[in-house]
């Protein structure tokens, strides 16, 4: 079994390192140096900004042919008018993902696909994330009993979360949407010091407000196309 790695990994040197079949996920590999490697059968999934492979910048080939290119590029605004932007964008794409899984009937919504969550366990990790990052550190107010965290953060004692719920599709939904436009509505009127306060967020302690606001942007956006794959491959059954 592998070893797991979180934290503060900055400037260090992997020499000789076997890190095949390994997985990077919510990594910042900004300004990493990997020569003398071999890279075979690699799948990157990730906003691209110069990307050198082998001498050739294949930064505008990547982003020209990837269909979720620039909302991928839009998930860490630094102005109000950015975040209404992303977030409008991101809202619509869900609306777009909802409507297909409704396409594929009741059944699409709660079948898991190769152990991952499905639909409306997704929208529960959405409205646990959008609570912790947003609801409680932001506004002040509670989480929802029906948010579902991440296998890394179940431990942790979140006020307020009930394990025991089973929403439907239809409550997960109604949910994500009220928190969504509380999250609207705030992001159109904070001004430019809010961003800069910071707050404390559970489990992951002081963070600045525009950190926090990214944090659903990021969520909402890489939890879509998961379940656009899935969705992809139940369509393809």
């Amino acid at each position: 079994m592998g070893q797991e790695f979180e934290g503060d990994l900055t400037e260090s040197v992997f020499w000789g390192a076997d890190i095949s079949r390994s997985i990077f996920r919510d990594v910042n590999l900004s300004d990493v140096s990997i020569t003398h490697a071999m890279v075979t059968n690699v799948g990157i999934d990730a906003f691209v900004d110069r990307l050198v492979v082998n001498g050739v910048d294949v930064t505008d080939y990547v982003n020209d042919r990837d269909e979720w290119f620039p909302l991928r590029a839009m998930l860490t605004p630094k102005s109000s008018a950015e975040m209404v932007k992303s977030w409008a964008l991101l809202s619509a794409e869900w609306e777009k993902t909802v409507a297909l899984a409704d396409s594929l009937g009741p059944d699409a919504v709660t079948t898991s696909v190769d152990g991952q969550w499905n639909l409306v366990q997704t929208l529960r990790h959405l409205i646990f994330a959008m609570d912790k990052w947003f609801t409680v550190p932001v506004l002040g107010g509670e989480f929802s009993p029906s948010g579902m965290p991440n296998s890394g953060s179940v431990d942790f004692s979140f006020p307020g979360l009930d394990f025991s719920l089973n929403p439907t599709l239809e409550e997960s939904l109604a949910l994500y949407r009220t928190r969504g436009e509380a999250y609207a509505e705030y992001i159109a009127n904070v001004d430019k010091g809010s961003l800069a306060k910071k707050v404390m967020v559970l489990e992951n302690g002081e963070h600045s407000v525009l950190q926090c606001l990214h944090v659903p942007l990021e969520e909402g956006f890489w939890h879509m196309r998961y379940i656009r794959r899935d969705l992809a491959t139940l369509a393809a059954k």
